[in-house]
């Protein structure tokens, strides 16, 4: 098959990416300007906050905060993960127009990260993903470990086609298939998408791929080859993964741009922008910039808006 003419990226970073950063909570003010500064660049899917317990993720304690101080551009989707029940209350209340459920393909990994079963934690999701449509709110289905757990090791791909398929017919409008901890390789990754498109449609499916032993762009390229035509991915790689030792963020979104522009795709995204952005907030978080592509770039932000 061909590969897509167009793209869409949904930007991880103020989500996927910081809800894991160690230390001291990130600032709201922070969190606010980084969303607005990929608005800028084109992005037009942008996944700005999780509506879930301080508690438990620190890092998003202050989702309603954000979601009030952003800037909203025209044509911007802005949306948030929203766990629960209690989670989506906030999401509405927020304004949000898209949420996020998750699930995973691996039993063990549910059992350990929510303590239920995969059909379980489905059966949790069913009244929200009602309510929010009800509300007129889209609903995106993330699928966890579809390339492997670090539970349960090798996932097997008709496992992943039936949980993507149970949550479309739950009313999801496109699933997310991630390959959380990394470990996934082209073959695998092409296997694992032969096995989902018999019962969801290419069009309804997202690549989300994490680069733990640096196979994401090997994998993003091999799924566009079977016409996977929208990518997850986080500036400068932000993010990571507590599940499992020594696993990276999610690709690095100026690698992916890199990649597309070189391939031709169209993805209305400005990389220089990107790149700019993504120095701008490892700066601000006082750590490694995770793409090689802003590593070679470097900033080109003009002085007078660096110094503001």
């Amino acid at each position: 098959m061909a590969f897509p003419q167009q793209v869409r990226i949904v930007e991880m970073a103020p989500r996927d990416g910081l809800q894991n950063e160690p230390g001291p909570v990130i600032a709201t003010e922070i969190k606010v300007e980084l969303i607005n500064r990929l608005s800028a660049t084109g992005l037009i899917h942008i996944e700005a906050a999780s509506f879930v317990s301080p508690k438990w993720v620190p890092q998003m304690g202050d989702a309603s905060a954000v979601m009030a101080g952003i800037q909203r551009k025209p044509g911007v989707t802005y949306s948030a993960l929203a766990p629960n029940l209690k989670g989506l209350e906030g999401a509405i209340a927020a304004g949000v127009e898209e949420v996020a459920v998750f699930s995973a393909a691996s039993e063990a990994f549910t059992q350990k990260n929510i303590n239920c079963s995969i059909a379980e934690s489905l059966e949790r999701f069913a009244p929200l993903i009602e309510q929010a449509r009800s509300e007129g709110i889209r609903v995106r289905g993330y699928v966890s470990t579809v390339l492997g757990c670090p539970y349960q090791g090798d996932i097997d791909p008709v496992q992943v086609a039936r949980v993507s398929r149970d949550l479309i017919d739950m009313g999801c409008y496109e699933i997310s298939l991630g390959d959380t901890i990394g470990t996934g390789t082209p073959l695998k990754a092409k296997r694992m998408l032969e096995a989902v498109t018999k019962v969801v449609p290419i069009s309804q499916l997202a690549a989300h791929f994490h680069d733990t032993y640096g196979q994401a762009l090997a994998n993003l390229y091999a799924v566009l080859e079977e016409g996977i035509a929208v990518i997850d991915s986080s500036t400068a790689g932000l993010g990571g993964c507590p599940y499992a030792r020594g696993a990276s963020g999610n690709v690095a979104t100026e690698d992916v741009l890199y990649l597309l522009q070189g391939l031709g795709i169209d993805t209305g995204v400005d990389l220089q922008a990107v790149v700019n952005t993504g120095h701008w907030i490892t700066q601000q978080l006082g750590r490694h910039n995770g793409s090689k592509v802003a590593q070679a770039m470097g900033d080109c932000t003009p002085r007078s808006a660096a110094s503001q």
